[in-house]
């Protein structure tokens, strides 16, 4: 799966959602759409209809699989491509995530100039 236009990008770090943005938006191309917490995440992936979700790991009140898990519940985003980004990137971590049905992990800090390319390198493989 390599069309991918539409990213929703889930980060409760301000600082590090800005960077983002710029980086899907400006240098990737995306269209995008953003939040900070997994609850905002379930309300937009329903009128946004994501191509993929970004979604961070460690957030207050609903992590990233916890998220994950709720957005699986949806019909809109029951097969939607999720990846992951984190600072916890151990070979078992890693592994963690993809068995909770993550296509792959971005490890942080990401590199703004390379991340589009990354995701789409991700997503060419799937």
């Amino acid at each position: 799966m390599s069309n991918v236009n539409k990213i929703l990008y889930v980060e409760d770090e301000p600082d590090i959602r800005a960077i983002a943005e710029i980086a899907l938006r400006d240098i990737g191309g995306f269209t995008l759409d953003s939040c900070s917490s997994g609850a905002q995440a379930i309300e937009k992936a329903v009128g946004f209809e994501p191509d993929l979700i970004l979604l961070d790991v460690m957030m207050p009140s609903m992590d990233g699989p916890k998220t994950l898990e709720e957005l699986r519940k949806l019909d809109i985003t029951a097969t939607t491509p999720v990846i992951f980004m984190t600072a916890k990137v151990q070979p078992q971590e890693i592994e963690y995530y993809k068995s909770l049905g993550a296509v792959d992990v971005i490890s942080k800090p990401f590199d703004p100039i390379t991340l589009a390319q990354e995701i789409r390198d991700i997503m060419a493989r799937l």
